[in-house]
């Protein structure tokens, strides 16, 4: 397992009690249509951490794969001006959360972020989530999704 895999692995048993059942895939999964075709899922599944910059604080929104995160949602969500929303910089999200883009889980982050998802990935009973790399999810319930990542349930989706 890639150490970063297992390092989500591990800190999500110790810092929630979450038994994390991490899946590699060798070639990757850069895109939720990627993950969907290596896990043999269907895109909708896939939950997506995508970081944005809102305001200046980053925000952690997990949408469905099948979506594109609309801005001026979260920053409805948020309370701030939809200017202010944009993607957030790489290096500062690997800075911040401590994870690369690809492979930010939906919890276990260096610091706490407000984390937002997209109400349609509670349509599904197991969604799939990245386990620290491009290369590595996870399953689990969108519920238990949102309670371990403290997430708002929000319509953020274009």
């Amino acid at each position: 397992m890639h150490p970063r895999a297992a390092e989500f692995q591990r800190r999500a048993a110790d810092e929630h009690g979450f038994e994390v059942d991490v899946q590699e895939f060798p070639e990757g999964t850069k895109t939720a249509a990627d993950a969907a075709d290596a896990i043999g899922c269907d895109v909708a599944q896939i939950a997506s951490g995508i970081v944005l910059s809102a305001a200046g604080d980053l925000v952690l929104v997990v949408t469905s794969g099948a979506n594109r995160v609309e801005e001026a949602s979260v920053a409805d969500h948020l309370g701030v001006d939809a200017g202010s929303v944009s993607m957030a910089d790489a290096d500062e999200i690997k800075a911040t959360l401590g994870w690369a883009i690809g492979g930010v889980p939906p919890f276990c982050h260096d610091v706490d972020v407000s984390v937002l998802m997209d109400e349609t990935l509670r349509e599904n009973e197991e969604v799939w989530a990245a386990a620290g790399t491009p290369a590595a999810v996870f399953p689990i319930a969108p519920d238990r999704l949102r309670q371990l990542s403290g997430a708002t349930v929000a319509d953020v989706a274009e």
